[in-house]
């Protein structure tokens, strides 16, 4: 193994054993890299290489601290490479979507409270056909977003919100609006909100899955 692989692993170590703990600021470099028996260029590596996952805050003039460590910033670097990939691989991604969200969506029936429901409605009530498609994509980020994170299981939540490409998304609703489906694509949030007001998990689960198909189908059939 490599000797920044090593350290990589020896600093996972150190935060999976307690010894640093989210927020904490590393020991300075020349200190760290004795106590781990590295080199220092083998420790900035291994620093770098877990700052780009956003395991660890390199601060200039501070100091090197442990993120906060919470699901969705530790999934930011997936929504990144999402982002690169090819059509093939967007529709596999949308497979996964399908299987997860409506799950999620049936938790948050369940779960989900008075003020998050009203903010949606609120968000859905603001759009239409004639709302431009930057704004279409926001509402449809937020829109999603709010119900994962009502299921209450950080880990889903922050998953799905990386799978959620703002670049696809912006593609869809381009698309949606020249084909004149953006007022069904709206229709479908409302059910889905009118299911969640109504706590019917079932119902939110099948009206979710109907909707990230169609959306799904769409897709295949632009690409």
């Amino acid at each position: 193994m490599a000797v920044t692989d090593e350290t990589i692993l020896r600093i996972k170590r150190m935060i999976t054993s307690g010894e640093l703990k989210p927020g904490d600021r590393l020991p300075p470099e020349p200190e760290l890299s004795e106590a781990l028996g590295v080199g220092r260029s083998s420790l900035r590596e291994a620093v770098k290489a877990l700052e780009v996952i956003r395991v660890l805050d390199v601060r200039r003039g501070d100091g090197t601290y442990v993120t906060s460590l919470e699901p969705r910033l530790l999934l930011e670097a997936m929504s990144f490479m999402i982002d690169l990939h090819d059509d093939t691989s967007i529709l596999e991604i949308f497979a996964v979507r399908r299987i997860l969200e409506p799950a999620a969506a049936a938790l948050a029936a369940h779960r989900i409270d008075i003020d998050t429901v009203r903010e949606l409605r609120e968000g859905l009530e603001r759009v239409d056909a004639a709302t431009s498609v930057e704004d279409l994509v926001e509402h449809d980020l937020l829109f999603h977003r709010r119900i994962t994170e009502a299921a209450g299981n950080g880990y889903l939540s922050g998953l799905l919100d990386s799978l959620s490409s703002h670049t696809v998304r912006a593609r869809i609703w381009r698309g949606m609006t020249q084909q004149g489906a953006v007022d069904s694509t709206l229709t479908e949030h409302g059910q889905i909100l009118a299911a969640l007001d109504d706590g019917d998990a079932e119902l939110v689960h099948a009206l979710s899955v109907a909707h990230i198909s169609g959306v799904e189908r769409w897709l295949r059939g632009a690409l």
